[in-house]
Parts: structure tokens; sequence; C-alpha cells
């Protein structure tokens, strides 16, 4: 007896000195020590604009390593450069050579998406790929025009300039496009801003990318089947009106023909390309033998005289300067300002997707905010070097990859070979007929339909596929720019939503553990008699505090009624598990105060569980703590079961 008396003394002692040593009691919820004011706000801003501790490398370093270290973080190629071997130059030239047997036909192309001259593709594929040879970070990237942001500047452009009547005003106006669209894309990653670009979700991108390849592939018809007169709009309704209208009188036999057989031969070799990792190369070489093979059969036979269009004449010779087209004031200025921050973001978008997904399978990182600098960097460079809106292509790049690249000295190769062809090849292409520039447009585009991962948004998230279709649809049926629009609106919609409309839900205890798990999930999880417990699945700020506290209050009306018509015990307890709310703000608390009076109305107690650092720290600094009580806050759900129904705790 003496003995049970002096060790109930003992834990009277060390309940008094520190009740976390009793493991009999709730283990109480640690405060964080107080930060004073600049070094929370410091913290804050790292996490936000520094997570990557970029200055890493540079720490106990001499001013001269630091000098090189800086020197290298701008231009990666005097880092990756050191270490360059013959090994890495023949799988470099390699690559280059075949995305450049690629690139040349579809610049061409491209540039008529842009409404603009042939050669203009073939410049955007000299400067800027040399550019990013020397700042990018990614190995496999190949730069060049692509399909989407020609069709987007060209649709975008022309809405304010007519490219056929004022041809020197609208090439102006892509210029100045282009060089804001390189400044929108370097200021976000020298401001450390790329993360404004994830606000774009995946679902509206791929929704995009698929209604922009169904537009760009019918503006296509106007080529593939010889038509003269066509449509300026790019909805479907437009372009089929356009096109049957001129069934009877506008078509080309010759044309047609030209146009389907070559049509047919690159998607097969797209389809061997596909069945044979090996023979890559077929579907990359694929474009160049189209368009050797259609411009010596026009040529030979003459058929421009029987109503074939053919690419005509071809600049010859390197890129211009451009500086002094680019409007720096007048009513065009801020016209180039909106157009090239649209384009420079979409192309943005593409281009630092594409560099993740190949850095991902050869399991190395890329920096998002260099990439967007080297981006920047070249379609300024490119503004001034008569290039518009140059990017990643993933056609290019796949085959890039493909074809063992090692570095981005890739790009510099395809680069010398686009300037051997503008200094001595393009005379060759005067007669090469639109149709084939066509349909390698065509067979290009199809790859963007990606409907395997629409099916997949659909069984994962409905929203994010209404989101899909949305942009798909806006694309298809309305503009670029509309389903652009779209695809930005249903993306902030869905952030909004969940934001504003978090997730509640009830838990319960797992059969033979203490723990508490959401009941819809586990219904084989059990509720404890006369406690009510509720998970909220956000930060509570101001947006959602509100619906936070109703929603709350009418989970517990509907499970009293439950309980009422049943003829069990009222609820006395009301558990709001705060694991998951990771922050709160003056609303947030405010909304906690009116749950508490509401509650005392009812005769039920609030208790808090597993609040974070930074909600005990607010609850205390606004004194909620201490008008809940201590005695209130838990550690975990089990010790406030625990405290508030000790019997059910007991049972297993």
């Amino acid at each position: 007896m003496r003995v049970h008396t002096q060790d109930s003394i003992e834990i009277k002692e060390m309940d008094s000195s520190n009740n976390t040593n009793n493991p009999s009691l709730p283990y109480k919820v640690g405060v964080p020590p107080k930060q004073n004011l600049w070094t929370e706000f410091s913290t804050t801003l790292k996490e936000t604009f520094f997570s990557d501790d970029p200055l890493h490398s540079f720490k106990h370093q001499s001013k001269c390593r630091q000098l090189i270290l800086g020197i290298q973080a701008v231009f990666p190629i005097f880092e990756w450069g050191r270490n360059y071997d013959l090994a890495k130059f023949k799988g470099d030239l390699i690559s280059g050579l075949t995305i450049a047997s690629l690139c040349i036909p579809q610049d061409i192309g491209y540039a008529k998406l842009a409404n603009l001259a042939p050669q203009y593709g073939l410049y955007s594929s000299f400067v800027p790929p040399l550019v990013y040879a020397f700042m990018g970070s990614s190995r496999d990237v190949a730069i060049g025009p692509v399909a989407v942001v020609s069709l987007l500047l060209g649709t975008l452009l022309q809405n304010e300039i007519d490219p056929v009547k004022d041809a020197f005003e609208y090439r102006r106006l892509a210029f100045t496009a282009t060089f804001f669209a390189g400044i929108t894309q370097a200021t976000l990653g020298i401001l450390r801003l790329g993360f404004l670009i994830d606000f774009l979700s995946h679902a509206a991108v791929v929704g995009f990318m698929a209604g922009a390849a169904i537009t760009i592939a019918l503006q296509q018809l106007k080529g593939f089947l010889g038509i003269k007169k066509f449509t300026k709009n790019t909805d479907i309704v437009s372009v089929m009106r356009s096109v049957f209208g001129s069934a009877h009188h506008g078509w080309n036999w010759e044309t047609i023909v030209i146009g389907a057989t070559f049509l047919v031969f690159l998607l097969f070799a797209k389809y061997i390309g596909k069945k044979s990792k090996k023979l890559f190369w077929v579907p990359a070489i694929a474009p160049l033998i189209s368009v050797v093979l259609s411009t010596f059969f026009v040529y030979i036979t003459h058929a421009e005289n029987n109503g074939v269009q053919i690419v005509r004449h071809i600049e010859k010779g390197i890129n211009p300067t451009s500086v002094k087209e680019i409007y720096f004031s007048g009513e065009y200025l801020l016209k180039g300002v909106r157009i090239g921050m649209v384009a420079g973001i979409i192309a943005l978008t593409e281009a630092v997707a594409i560099g993740r997904t190949f850095a991902a399978m050869k399991d190395y990182q890329i920096d998002g905010n260099k990439e967007m600098v080297a981006l920047g960097a070249m379609n300024i460079a490119g503004s001034m070097t008569s290039c518009y809106v140059a990017t990643g292509s993933f056609s290019r790049s796949a085959v890039n990859y493909m074809a063992g690249c090692k570095t981005a000295a890739s790009n510099i190769v395809m680069s010398i070979v686009v300037f051997l062809t503008l200094q001595f090849i393009t005379p060759l292409f005067e007669y090469t007929p639109n149709a084939i520039l066509s349909s390698i447009i065509i067979s290009a585009v199809i790859g963007l339909i990606d409907y395997e991962a629409a099916i997949l948004i659909w069984k994962i998230d409905k929203f994010d596929f209404i989101a899909c279709m949305g942009a798909f649809f806006g694309v298809v049926f309305a503009s670029v720019e509309i389903g652009l629009l779209i695809a930005v609106s249903i993306s902030f919609a869905k952030l909004l939503l969940q934001v504003t409309r978090p997730k509640t839900v009830i838990l319960g205890k797992i059969p033979r553990t203490n723990v508490y798990r959401n009941i819809q999930q586990y219904p084989e999880a059990s509720k404890v008699p006369g406690v009510l417990i509720i998970r909220v699945d956000s930060a509570i700020y101001f947006s959602n505090s509100n619906y936070i506290k109703e929603r709350i209050l009418r989970w517990l009306t509907d499970e009293e009624e439950q309980l009422k018509a049943a003829g069990l015990f009222d609820i006395q307890f009301l558990i709001v598990e705060m694991s998951p709310v990771t922050d709160i703000d003056t609303s947030g608390i405010h909304a906690l105060e009116e749950l508490h009076r509401s509650l005392q109305k009812r005769d039920v107690q609030l208790v808090l569980a597993n609040p974070g650092p930074v909600v005990i720290d607010k609850l205390h600094a606004s004194k909620f703590a201490s008008c809940l009580g201590e005695d209130k806050i838990f550690l975990t759900v089990a010790d406030a079961i625990q405290t508030c129904s000790p019997k059910f705790a007991e049972e297993v």
C-alpha cells in the first residue's frame, strides 16, 4: 500500500514538471518559438521564389570561382562543354542532321501558318537555336517554329493588319510581338515567376492543343485542295463552308492527287517509326523526301500551268537585321505587347513541358527559370534578325531524343544546316507545291491530338475533362484566342472552386486501431458515440472560412437529426481535425470564434486536433486558444477521444 502511495506521489510530481512524460496523459500541442518579422518574411520569400536554392553552389567559393559559376549558370554550354568529346559530337551530329531534315520543310509550312513568307520560317530555325544552345539547360529540346504558336500568331496578327494588303506593316508587327514575347519569357525567368505558367492546367493544355491541331489541319485544306479563295476565319463552320462552297469550281484534282499521295506516304512513315524505334529516322526524313520528289515531279511536268500552286520565290541568304522594323512607339506598340505576351506564354508552356518530359526520361534536372531566360533571350535576338516566335518543338525534340543527342549542340548542327540551306539551296524550293507543305503540316499536327490523355483525364477528374473539352471546342468552334481564354478561365475556375469550397469529411475509428479516417473511404470505420469528428482538408482563408463554418454546422445538424430519429445520445463534442489545415488568416479565426459560440448555444463543446505550427501560433496570438481552453486542443484525434469519450477509447 505504501508503495502504491509513493508511486502516486511520483506521478503527480512528474505531471507537475512535465506532463508529457506520462503516457496516460495526452501530449500537449507544441507552440513554435516566435520568429521576428524579418526572419518570417525572408523565409516565406525564399520558399516562394528560391525554393530550389539557386545560389547553393556559390557558397564557400572564392570570388574567381563564383564568377565562373555565374557564367556557367547563364551559359550552361561552358559547363557541359568542358567534358565534350568525340563520342558526344557523333551523337549530336547525327541528331542535328536528322532534325534539320525534318525542320526545313516544316519551317516553310509553318511560316505560311503565320502568314509570313517561307524564308522567315527558316530564319527562325537559324538564330534562335544558336542562342538556345548557349543558354538552354535541356539536352533534348529542339528549337524552331511550331504549328500552334504559328497559327496563334498568324490569327492574332491578321486581326490587326491584313497580311496581303500591307505585308510590310504585318511583318513589323510580327517582329514586335516576337520581341515582347521574348521580354515576357525572360522577365518571368529573371523574376522567378515560372510557377505562373502552371496555372494553365494539363487538362486545359491537352484540350487546347487538340483543338489547335484540328484547326491547323482544317486550314491546310486550302493548299491540300488547291483552293484560291479561302476564309480568314479559323472556326470549323466557316472553314467547312468555304471548302464545300468551292467544291464545284475551286478544287484542283492534280493538287489533291499530289497532297493525298504524299500524306499517305508521310502517315505510313510515321507508322513505321512507331512500330520500330530503330527506324525513327524514317518519319524524320520522310518530309524532306516528299518535298524533293514532289518538287521534281512538278518541275518536269510543269504542273503549275495546270493550277497546282507552288511556293515560287524564297529569299536567298541569311537573316537580315530587323531592329529598325520593331515598333517601339505608335499605335501598334501596345498591340505588339499584347500579342507577344500571349504567344510568349503559350510558347513557354510548350517548351518547358517538353524539356521536363525528356529530362525525366534521361534522369536529369532542368531549371525552369533558366529555360525561360534562355527562351526569352533567343526570341529577343530572333526579333532583331527577322525571326518570329520560336520555341521547343515536340516532334523535333522526340526525333532529337531518339537519334541519340547528347547535348544542346544538336541545335547548333541544325542551325548550320539551315544556314547552308538559306545560302545555297532555297532556289531549289521554287517549284515545291503548296499541297506537299499542307500534307507535312497535317501529318505533324495529328500527333498533337492526345486522345489517350483525354480518356485518362475523364477517368481521373470529370472537372478536368470539362476544362479539356471547353478548351477544345472553344478553339474548334470559335477561335484560337477564345479557346485559350476558355482554357485559362476554366483552370482558374477550378482553382477558385477548390479554394472556396474545400472538402470537409466525417471521420470514424478504424477497427482494432487508434486511427481515424474518412468513413466514406472506410465504411467499416465506426463513429464515436456523442462525438462528431470532422476533418477540414484545406487552409482556412477569407475565401472559404464562412463556407467551412456553415458546412461544419450542417454536418452537425444532419448528424443530430439522424441520432434523434434513432433514439441515440446527442452530440456532446465536435472535434475538428486540423492536420490538413496548413494556414489560417484572421477571417478563419473569426469563423472559428463564431463556430465556438454557435456550438455553446447547442451545448456542444468544440475540440481541435493537431493544428500545425502556423495555425497554433496564430490561435495563441489571437487569444482564441485561451478562449477555447488549452485542454480542448490535442495532438491527435485519439488523444481527444481519450478525454472526450474514455470508454470508447479503451475499446479495441
